[in-house]
């Protein structure tokens, strides 16, 4: 296995992402269609689940920004991911790292529609 570089500004992406995954707060979140048919229960476990969510580990999490994961909700797998683009939403950010320049973009998807 290729040994992984981490660039010095991964703390402050991951810190970023923390921020905004457990709060929607700083970006946008949308949640697919495929997670709106099963139901407001069903929608409502997976929101919380990613809020809460903090079982980072090597496998999931190589690049130490904590902008990916997988939840179960009743049997059922769950991804969310988050992506960086510019403020204007019309291409990705150049550094993910700077807050103000940066638009979070999360989707709380099926594993199926990923």
């Amino acid at each position: 296995m290729t040994d992984i570089i981490i660039p010095p500004n991964t703390a402050r992406i991951r810190e970023l992402n923390d921020a905004f995954r457990s709060t929607f707060i700083g970006g946008r979140v949308f949640i697919t269609e495929g997670i709106r048919a099963r139901g407001q229960a069903f929608e409502s476990a997976c929101v919380e689940a990613v809020q809460t969510f903090s079982d980072f580990t090597e496998d999931n999490d190589p690049y130490h920004e904590h902008n990916f994961g997988r939840v179960v909700i009743e049997g059922t797998n769950v991804f969310w991911k988050i992506d960086y683009y510019a403020r204007d939403l019309a291409h990705g950010s150049e550094n993910p790292a700077d807050g103000f320049h940066t638009t979070r973009v999360m989707t709380i998807m099926l594993a199926s529609e990923y």
